[in-house]
């Protein structure tokens, strides 16, 4: 987990819109294994650990169904802390019967599902840093089948528990309407460098070579508009990034590509050139 903590810029939490909240609730509950930390009428907050907010949703006024075509969240991404773990969740998956994909990305194995909105989530464990390859400054990933054989061999029957408190918010992956304009934004104003190229379709970016903490695709089309507000679909995500002065260096380099950035209680908000709502925090 060292890519999730100080001195590194990652993902933090997720904020999310549903069309029904007790639905909502109850996947992440039953399904996910989040616990609920708070909730209101029209919110909740999951953790994993009892403490710490990776995930909220909310039901907004005159919600909307997810619109397609459109900028905002491919998936976000949970990052379990061991290999036992990733299976513990297929087990749990497979008992309930739930449809869910996976893959082998070499620097990790993943699984992939949705929400009952359609929110894209992957569920993954990385790899040891010293098992990823690099090549001029390039992180080698793939989309192979993933082992699920190997995975859940020498695994018992166990007891599902929900999330390990050592989960964090891994990644987010997200859909943009150009790319060219996203990376100046990602790059030249949050500070994160390109690790991967995917064509020139996506592009997979990080702080101090992870292989990505944010994702960056046109799968949408070029130019897709932004989401309705009280449409289902993200509705933020939370940067957390290492001090004051990192984040007073990232509001200047934001300001001088012409961002709009707004301070709210303790945190900075902007918002990238696709319309994606990002919190920055200490």
């Amino acid at each position: 987990m060292i890519f999730h903590q100080k001195p590194i810029t990652f993902v933090g939490q997720v904020h999310l819109k549903v069309k029904e909240l007790q639905r909502s609730i109850a996947f992440y509950e039953k399904v996910m294994g989040f616990q609920v930390l708070e909730q209101t009428d029209s919110s909740a907050s999951f953790t994993a650990d009892g403490k710490t907010v990776l995930l909220t949703i909310e039901q907004p006024e005159n919600v909307i169904p997810k619109q397609g075509r459109t900028t905002g969240l491919y998936h976000f991404a949970i990052l379990l802390p061991e290999r036992s773990d990733l299976a513990k969740i297929v087990q749990h998956f497979l008992k309930i019967g739930l449809h869910f994909g996976s893959s082998d990305h070499l620097v990790s194995e993943a699984l992939y599902l949705s929400d009952p909105d359609g929110n894209g989530i992957e569920v993954y464990r990385d790899r040891q840093p010293s098992e990823w390859e690099w090549k001029n400054g390039e992180v080698k990933m793939t989309v192979d089948p993933l082992n699920l054989e190997d995975l859940l061999s020498g695994l018992e029957q166990e007891t599902w528990n929900g999330l390990p408190a050592g989960t964090v918010m891994g990644h987010i992956h997200l859909h943009v309407a150009d790319l060219k304009k996203a990376e100046d934004f990602y790059l030249n104003g949050l500070g994160f460098e390109v690790v991967c190229r995917y064509g020139h379709q996506a592009t997979f970016i990080s702080d101090g070579k992870y292989h990505h903490h944010i994702a960056l695709n046109t799968w949408n089309g070029v130019g897709a508009p932004t989401p309705p507000e009280n449409s289902v679909g993200l509705d933020s995500y939370t940067l957390i990034l290492s001090d004051k002065e990192k984040v007073d260096k990232i509001v200047t380099q934001l300001e001088k590509l012409g961002a709009s950035v707004t301070k709210e209680h303790d945190s900075y908000v902007t918002t990238d050139p696709s319309g994606n709502k990002i919190i920055l925090k200490v």
